[in-house]
């Protein structure tokens, strides 16, 4: 099996200090997305730039301080593209492509619309130019992961409060309507394909009131898979006991065949 997990740590750093490689270790990823690392690699000390076992690759952003992706990788990629290409978006650090025998892994910090609303033009631009290069990879032949904090709950059932948020970033009716989008063209919510009914199952929390001992969270962060993707999937996961960020882990195991390329 091939397992690949993705994490908004809310800042590598702080997530060292409540455990973070403690957690790599015991569980041990094939593949880790990491989202708003909130660092360059300069900042971190070598234990955390480059565990034991792994190849590391990050996104930083020019602001310090600020958003940031990584990649840690028991086998080297093939291939590794430090953002999608676009200076608007690569300058905060949040898209790392990186191809393997038998499939892309994209991990992704998607923009937050912000409590005002005046990022969701800037959202909504990312998502539309992440999901180009997504299809013009498909376009390719080439089998698409994509993964990481798309700060969107899909459906009603991806939040605890749905009624209440309706005109809360997150989950506005054209954040929504991109996650339909991709589903339409034929993309699979890993989860929730496997677990159509289940409820409760949240990534975030808000730190404020007690939230996550409650359980009053929202889906955010995904692992989405192209068709051809799906039938090699072996179960996905939500893991809400894993602490170290307002975020908790999501999880993908994969069968060991996907590796194989499509035209063998």
């Amino acid at each position: 099996m091939i397992t690949l997990y993705s994490w908004n740590v809310n800042g590598i750093r702080a997530a060292q200090n409540k455990g973070f490689l403690d957690w790599l270790q015991q569980t041990s990823p094939d593949i880790l997305c990491l989202q708003e690392t909130k660092a360059h690699p300069d900042q971190l000390d070598d234990d955390l730039r480059q565990p034991e076992g792994y190849h590391t690759y990050w996104a930083s952003s020019e602001r310090k301080g600020y958003s940031g992706v990584a990649l840690y990788s028991r086998n080297e990629p093939k291939s590794v593209q430090i953002g999608l290409g676009i200076a608007d978006y690569d300058r905060e650090g949040r898209t790392i492509v990186a191809e393997y025998d038998g499939f892309v892994l994209i991990g992704a910090y998607f923009p937050n619309g912000s409590r005002d609303h005046s990022r969701v033009p800037f959202k909504m631009a990312y998502k539309a130019d992440f999901l180009a290069t997504c299809n013009d990879l498909r376009a390719k032949g080439k089998r698409v992961i994509f993964c990481g904090d798309v700060n969107t709950s899909h459906q009603d059932i991806d939040l605890a409060r749905p009624r209440q948020n309706q005109n809360t970033t997150g989950f506005l009716p054209e954040e929504r309507a991109w996650i339909d989008e991709v589903v339409d063209q034929g993309y699979v919510d890993s989860f929730r394909d496997l677990y159509p009914e289940q409820t409760g199952a949240y990534s975030w929390w808000s730190y404020i009131g007690g939230a996550r001992d409650r359980n009053v969270g929202w889906r955010l962060d995904y692992f989405f898979v192209s068709p051809d993707v799906r039938p090699f999937i072996h179960n996905a996961a939500i893991h809400p006991d894993v602490m170290g960020s307002d975020h908790c882990p999501v999880s993908l195991t994969l069968k060991d065949e996907i590796r194989r390329q499509k035209d063998e």
